[in-house]
């Protein structure tokens, strides 16, 4: 009986040995291949979903890359083309349109920058207080969705307005003083 118990110790010490040598290795590597979340630090905004940058250009009415695909095509921006009023040599006509559509821009935008910071931080509210649901969560998402594509569009649209008031050697320029490879199309 001694034999067969000390076979079956032996055994089972045989078999535990590289499987917890195995897992302890493991164990090493795993927290070594785990470095932190990128997201480590994000945990402090006042609103997770949203930079303190993020933040400061909603309320500023800055478009924070909303018009890439007008800006990047050969549409300008209107806050830039008065950046570069002088290089584009503008009218006084011009400028003073320019000016028209950034206050317009503005006004419509900031409004919707404060609307889109409010829902962010209801939504973080309402999963820090673990008060979420799936229907309060469908419901938040859809309007914050409406909210930033009303909030792009309207960024989108006065670069339309701008590429009417340029003349098509301005537009050229504007995309070359912006370093953008090939100019207007």
């Amino acid at each position: 009986m001694n034999r067969i118990f000390s076979a079956l110790l032996m055994l089972a010490l045989l078999a535990a040995g590289p499987a917890a040598a195995q897992n302890h290795s493991l164990h090493g590597i795993t927290e070594q291949a785990n470095p932190p979340s990128p997201y480590s630090g994000m945990e402090t905004r006042i609103v997770k979903a949203l930079s303190d940058e993020q933040i400061a250009d909603l309320e500023g009415g800055r478009g924070m890359g909303l018009a890439l695909a007008a800006e990047l095509n050969g549409y300008p921006g209107p806050t830039h083309v008065l950046e570069l009023a002088e290089a584009l040599t503008l009218t006084s006509k011009q400028a003073a349109r320019t000016r028209e559509l950034v206050g317009q821009m503005k006004a419509e935008t900031i409004p919707l920058g404060k609307r889109l910071i409010t829902e962010e931080a209801e939504l973080d509210r309402l999963f820090a207080e673990r008060m979420i649901t799936t229907t309060r969560l469908t419901e938040m998402v859809r309007s914050i969705a409406e909210v930033r594509g009303a909030l792009r569009a309207a960024h989108l649209r006065y670069h339309l307005d701008m590429v009417q008031l340029l003349d098509p050697e301005q537009v050229r320029r504007y995309s070359q003083l912006r370093g953008y490879a090939g100019g207007a199309k």
